[in-house]
């Protein structure tokens, strides 16, 4: 249930104080402030992160920002829940508490200080992760403690259990790298292969994290040479298109994979490793399987090593290409019609037969709908270049009875 009962206010009236004088709404987290004056937890920290200073029901100042857990009215509230259910009010969870800084603190120390066994620091981890999981405001507490420093070391010391490094893994791809730690990682190619060497883990969950940070890191690198220096480590390709390939690949496993996989490819230098790792089949095979965003960064990769010989060579060989290619063609969304046409137009610049595929799959209908849609500019002229250079290819009784062909609209590049 929402956070409000108003379509059952005909049968079913909240009683005043279990609604927030802020939202009106039932509270779910009621906690209550330095003026003695409770409040839903989200709608008072709304009211304080806008600069607001004072209680926003007597006017009085807010002597400290310290939230107090109302447990006992919330239990009420769920009281109220429990007994007002035949009217379909459905019973509020309690809420798990927020992490205390002085909390998270404790938990890094313990965790950082070599001289701690090996099972503390461990559970330290383990609690701070979970802590990182249950809210964005966890994240930030944790964040704004210098999280990120303790965790890249932990990951990158020799000197510590592989269970340690794992976990502390685990946790740093849940938050933001600024440039400076992304230098400090990808400026140590030691570092880069133990993440390379990390992709082949016998955990899914390992492989996926590593992943998760290569494709950080590099996103976050400007350098063009530290880029290179990434995208030209030993088996870090085929260690990316692996977790794509793994039949067991969970959606997370899939978006982390095509992430790094595009970030990889976005250095020219290094594609063809790419095209070698089998990326080609295996973004061919996969491509049903991503989401919307996904599928986007699939398609654009795909467009990406069409730009080279071996990668045209490669995605031209297998039989779905041209034709999935053409099935996407305004199917998922504008930039995905865009990739594709992209890509169709490399691969049929370089290959009659890949000319043939497309007029077999259709393409004509598709690059006629898509010149006249409202897609970008950059896909319709992809889209007027695949019809001049395809003309030859139509059938003589396509191009003689449409007049579509003809239409005005469709200008040379």
């Amino acid at each position: 249930m929402p956070g409000s009962l108003e379509p059952l206010d005909l049968t079913v009236q909240i009683p005043y104080h279990f609604r927030c004088p802020i939202s009106l709404e039932l509270m779910r987290d009621p906690v209550t402030v330095s003026t003695g004056q409770t409040y839903d937890r989200s709608s008072i920290e709304s009211w304080v992160a806008t600069g607001n200073t004072t209680c926003p029901v007597t006017r009085a100042p807010l002597t400290d920002f310290t939230l107090i857990p109302n447990h006992t009215l919330r239990r009420l509230i769920q009281d109220w829940c429990v007994a007002n259910r035949a009217f379909g009010v459905e019973r509020i969870p309690t809420p798990k508490q927020p992490a205390e800084p002085s909390l998270v603190r404790s938990l890094l120390n313990q965790a950082a200080s070599a001289s701690n066994p090996s099972h503390s620091r461990l559970s330290a981890l383990r609690r701070l992760r979970g802590l990182a999981r249950d809210s964005d405001k966890n994240r930030s507490v944790i964040s704004s403690h210098n999280v990120r420093e303790v965790l890249i070391n932990l990951v990158f010391s020799s000197s510590q259990s592989s269970d340690l490094s794992h976990e502390s893994l685990a946790i740093l791809v849940m938050f933001p790298l600024t440039e400076f730690d992304c230098v400090g990682i990808s400026s140590e190619p030691e570092r880069i292969s133990y993440l390379a060497n990390l992709l082949f883990h016998s955990s899914i969950e390992v492989r996926v994290n590593s992943a998760a940070l290569i494709e950080n890191v590099i996103a976050g690198t400007r350098s063009s040479d530290l880029r290179l220096q990434i995208s030209n480590t030993e088996i870090i390709f085929e260690g990316v298109i692996e977790i794509l390939k793994n039949p067991l690949s969970s959606p997370r496993a899939l978006k982390i994979g095509i992430k790094a996989l595009f970030a990889l490819c976005l250095v020219k230098q290094t594609r063809h490793k790419a095209v070698t790792a089998g990326a080609a089949e295996t973004l061919i095979d996969r491509l049903a399987d991503f989401d919307k965003c996904d599928a986007e960064r699939a398609l654009a990769t795909i467009e990406l090593l069409c730009r080279i010989q071996v990668g045209c060579a490669a995605f031209a060989a297998h039989a779905l290409t041209v034709p999935l290619l053409v099935k996407t063609i305004l199917k998922i969304s504008d930039r995905a019609t865009e990739y594709a046409a992209g890509a169709l137009l490399a691969l049929c610049s370089a290959s009659e037969l890949s000319q043939k595929e497309a007029v077999c799959a259709g393409i004509l209908t598709q690059l006629l709908l898509l010149v006249q849609s409202d897609c970008t500019d950059r896909a319709k002229r992809k889209a007027q270049m695949l019809l001049k250079l395809l003309r030859d290819a139509w059938p003589e009784d396509s191009v003689g009875n449409s007049d579509d062909f003809l239409c005005s609209e469709v200008v040379p590049f």
